[in-house]
């Protein structure tokens, strides 16, 4: 086992645990928003299994999704982008509760996470069958396209379980107004996926034939 591999996972994931629980649990001023503690549980122990899983099975993709250092200038805005919206999201969600705006009941909560609990699966899938999903925008040495199981129905299936994963966040939160705020990141996503693809055509032989082959990015005859 990579000792400074280990390491280096393991206090990401309790910074992303520290961080995440302070934006949710702070703004609701209560360790009793049990939606919030829900979230948590369905975020952080599927998480921890599949990062235990990639260190003895997969290091080295580990390492690349640990890495998210972008190159790209405008990666780097859509980053930027994409963790305020998620900072509002849970923010908002945490008054949402504390203030009773306009809250889910319990069971709409447990249905989201069910269906976050499946993206969450789709989005393992994806992680088994490209070896070369980092968490930036390049093209890696000896990397060859991957058009086969989920790749050979959309081009980014990677963003079709997020999608899943963050749309469903605000409703096991149950907060309708998150999630009016997190659909921000369908135009964030779509900036990403438009960039993503420039540097794939340019860089990955065969790109632009398996474009024209899988005419769908991420939702299948929808987008």
């Amino acid at each position: 086992m990579d000792t400074k591999l280990f390491f280096q996972a393991i206090a990401k994931f309790l910074l992303g645990f520290a961080l995440v629980g302070l934006l949710i649990f702070l703004p609701a001023w209560s360790l009793a928003y049990a939606q919030g503690w829900l979230l948590m549980a369905i975020l952080f122990v599927p998480m921890f299994i599949a990062g235990i899983v990639m260190m003895f099975k997969a290091p080295e993709l580990l390492r690349k999704r640990l890495d998210a250092r972008e190159k790209e200038k405008e990666q780097k805005a859509v980053l930027a982008l994409s963790g305020l919206t998620f900072a509002a999201a849970f923010i908002v969600a945490g008054l949402n509760w504390r203030f009773r705006w306009l809250v889910l009941p319990l069971w709409a909560s447990i249905i989201a996470a069910v269906v976050f609990l499946a993206a969450y699966a789709l989005y393992a899938e994806v992680l088994r069958e490209n070896a070369y999903l980092a968490r930036t925008v390049e093209v890696q040495e000896g990397q060859k396209v991957i058009d086969t199981g989920l790749y050979g129905i959309v081009r980014h299936p990677m963003y079709m379980s997020t999608l899943l994963l963050f749309l469903a966040m605000p409703l096991v939160l149950g907060s309708p107004i998150s999630l009016a705020i997190m659909l921000l990141y369908i135009p964030i996503i779509a900036l990403r996926i438009r960039n993503e693809e420039a540097v794939l055509e340019k860089g990955l032989e065969g790109y632009p034939e398996y474009k024209q082959r899988v005419k769908y990015k991420v939702i299948p005859f929808i987008w």
